[in-house]
């Protein structure tokens, strides 16, 4: 069996959104291996888990586009990274009855006899140094108007922003002992549907920023 890689993959979820950024500039080449991981949870796990048996990268880096829960702290057009994900919609019942995989005491995936830990809806990501983590809550449909998002917000009242993909690359990364950063840029407050209101190629240029800079010190990012 070959050994791990040194490569840092860089996930982007979308072909439009892999467009944007090259519009913006794209990574320069030997910085990373860039590839699309699909768009929601099920595609974005079933190939980062794909990519990853097969180029076995030292480092997985995700960028994309995410709406955003406070508009105040974070204005669209600007770019985040988070110290945390999470996962809402899994477990029993829907909306303000949903019971999740913790509550319900059942991981989605169990605790390692290496002693990692068991998957319920949260992971920490590579660069978990804080206490109060900035999470990205990840959900398997996009919040349809402000009062989906408010109901969210509830359940995970320190979510900063909202995506399709963040958790489900992110249990891909943990089951394969893979460390993962994530960057979003934000393109619209979470629930807002209107077009015009979004601002995706901002978004994504100062997203390719942050990820830039996270691409330069990648050999030193801290471990899973």
């Amino acid at each position: 069996m070959s050994t791990r890689g040194d490569p840092t993959l860089l996930l982007v979820p979308t072909e439009l959104e892999l467009r944007r950024l090259a519009d913006e500039g794209g990574f320069p080449a030997g910085l990373a291996l860039v590839a699309t991981c699909g768009f929601g949870p099920l595609a974005a796990a079933a190939r980062t888990a794909t990519l990853l048996a097969r180029l076995r990268p030292a480092r997985v880096l995700l960028v994309g586009i995410a709406g955003t829960y406070d508009t105040a702290r974070h204005p669209v057009g600007t770019a985040l990274e988070f110290e945390a994900c999470a996962i809402d919609g899994i477990g029993v019942g829907e909306g303000a009855s949903l019971i999740a995989p913790r509550a319900l005491g059942f991981p989605q995936w169990p605790a390692s006899d290496s002693g990692a830990p068991a998957i319920f809806d949260r992971l920490p990501l590579a660069n978990s140094a804080h206490e109060r983590a900035r999470l990205l809550l990840t959900t398997t449909a996009a919040s349809a108007d402000a009062r989906q998002a408010a109901l969210r917000r509830e359940r995970f009242p320190e979510a900063e922003a909202e995506d399709m993909e963040g958790f489900a690359v992110a249990t891909a990364c943990a089951m394969a002992g893979i460390p993962l950063r994530i960057v979003r840029g934000i393109s619209n407050a979470v629930g807002d549907r209107r077009p015009e209101a979004w601002r995706i190629p901002a978004a994504l240029s100062a997203a390719r920023e942050r990820a830039l800079a996270l691409l330069v010190d990648a050999p030193h990012w801290p471990a899973p």
